[in-house]
């Protein structure tokens, strides 16, 4: 038997490790021999541990599995009480149009042969026949956006680094994910570790960098073990090096671990970090295209970004340009969590609307309570209601609502939620995690939590001023951290008035 169970950090989270040595200790019972295999989550939470055999038939799930279901895997699959039918059929897997995805679950993270054999390494191979103009042109003409936040396109970025004149320059992934709600990154790296690998060389290659970091947030353990096995095997096999897959083409890698600040997420922050200072931001000019790491030419992508090239290399950049809405090129894989029936990563084509993603694929509330808020990007994030639930997911239609995509981890709220507590804490989130570079973060946080406090005695003087610091803060701060705080915090107080009640109704008074 063919068995797949999950190493993904989640899965292990709800016993994963568990049920995989029930399977083994009741396979020796029965003398029958498995090929355990520990691959990534198919993203289906809910159903975690989801254990899938392989049949004739195709690869079968059953979930959410416990170590007193394995005996019934050695039976009847199909009478199984945890049977839920072919993996691939799911409504949850029929719904995607999973590209960046489409390995994750499906093979042995750490099978370089597993990952060939499903279009692996194609993409790289194709981008060293090409040169360095011609691998730029194909990301610009995708239309692939940083997916880390800011939706910067690719492409320029590339081009900038690719055309700048230096001895040395480097491609840096920056793997901090700190979000709320997101966990796609660490879901790639746990469950496909080679794509991210593929994408960096790919970059590198085209832009002249022959070294590549990977900046991973210490909280993710099970991503820096699998990253870092998966860079040794890569370099073992060729795929990093002096002579990439034989070409002459060098680029090499490495994986460094930050301390959990959240504000390392920030690009010139996440630079300062992996030189051994301190994660602070840096004032722009000048750019880090053009003085990064060590002062080079330096690309900062996110992990979905650069997972997403070897897909664009092997396709072609039209075919990736064909999905999505306006400007918002490809696909986008929606992290949805919070109070939601079925949470979990579903990759889709930018343009289905919000109210799409809540109701039809999570299901609504976990509670079974309306949903009163859902917020959209982070703990940055706007917090939008129930009448703008028709806007398309989209870089431009979420920016006209006042809003962010980010990187598009959701977190649905129901009717309970005190919005004016969630407001609070944006401020209380930003005041902690502040780096301290500029006045309007490290003050105006601090000012905005004592300011919310006075809204919520009652005190209707305090709305002007929280709305002319949030404006300061939107407009001042160095980095996104301070600049986006306003977001939360203001679609709290503009969509939510009644959780304002007391301040509001003495300022009508």
């Amino acid at each position: 038997m063919k068995i797949y169970v999950p190493r993904d950090a989640a899965a292990r989270g709800l016993g994963a490790d568990d049920v995989a040595v029930a399977i083994v200790t009741e396979a020796a019972k029965h003398g029958v021999t498995v090929d355990l295999v520990r691959n990534g989550s198919r993203g289906m939470v809910w159903l975690e541990p989801l254990v899938e055999v392989a049949t004739d038939a195709g690869r079968m799930a059953f979930g959410p599995m416990t170590p007193a279901d394995v005996p019934a895997l050695f039976g009847d699959l199909a009478a199984h009480p945890k049977a839920l039918g072919q993996t691939d059929a799911l409504p949850w897997m029929a719904k995607q149009t999973r590209l960046t995805f489409a390995r994750v679950g499906v093979i042995d993270p750490l099978s370089l042969a597993d990952y060939e054999a499903h279009g692996g390494l194609a993409g790289l191979r194709r981008a060293l026949t090409m040169d360095s103009a011609s691998i730029v042109a194909e990301v610009t003409e995708s239309g692939l956006r940083g997916r880390g936040g800011a939706g910067f396109p690719t492409g320029i970025k590339w081009k900038t680094v690719a055309e700048a004149k230096a001895d040395r320059k480097y491609i840096v992934c920056n793997a901090d994910e700190g979000d709320s709600g997101t966990f796609a990154d660490r879901m790639l790296m746990e469950g496909d570790p080679f794509t991210l690998i593929e994408g960096m060389a790919i970059a590198g290659i085209g832009t002249g960098a022959t070294k590549g970091f990977v900046y991973l947030r210490s909280e993710y353990p099970d991503a820096i073990e699998v990253m870092t096995a998966a860079v040794e095997i890569a370099r073992k096999a060729g795929v990093l090096g002096a002579s990439v897959l034989g070409s002459g083409k060098a680029f090499d890698m490495e994986i460094r671990t930050g301390a959990g600040a959240y504000v390392c997420g920030e690009e010139t922050s996440l630079l300062n970090s992996l030189e051994g200072k301190r994660g602070i931001v840096r004032a722009k000019p000048p750019l880090p295209a053009l003085q990064g790491f060590m002062g080079k030419p330096t690309v900062v992508n996110n992990v979905i970004s650069l997972a997403t090239v070897p897909v664009i290399f092997e396709r072609g950049a039209a075919f990736y340009k064909d999905f999505g809405l306006g400007r918002s090129r490809g696909t986008i894989p929606l992290q949805i969590a919070g109070n939601v029936k079925h949470g979990g990563l579903f990759e889709v084509a930018f343009g289905l609307t919000l109210g799409e993603i809540v109701d039809v694929i999570g299901g609504g509330t976990a509670s079974g309570r309306p949903v009163k808020a859902v917020q959209v990007g982070g703990p940055l994030g706007a917090y939008f209601p129930r009448s703008l639930f028709d806007t398309p997911f989209g870089y431009e239609e979420f920016g006209a609502k006042e809003g962010l995509i980010g990187h598009a981890g959701l977190v649905i709220f129901d009717d309970s939620a005190d919005m004016l507590k969630q407001a609070r804490f944006a401020m209380e989130f930003c005041a902690i995690e502040s780096c301290g570079k500029c006045t309007p973060c490290r003050i105006g946080a601090v000012r905005g939590v004592e300011t919310v406090d006075r809204i919520a005695k009652g005190d209707a003087g305090a709305i002007p001023l929280l709305t002319d610091l949030c404006n300061t803060m939107k407009s001042g701060s160095l980095c996104a951290l301070g600049g986006f705080t306003p977001y939360p915090v203001m679609s709290a107080l503009t969509h939510f008035p009644d959780d304002f009640a007391p301040a509001m109704k003495e300022a009508a008074e």
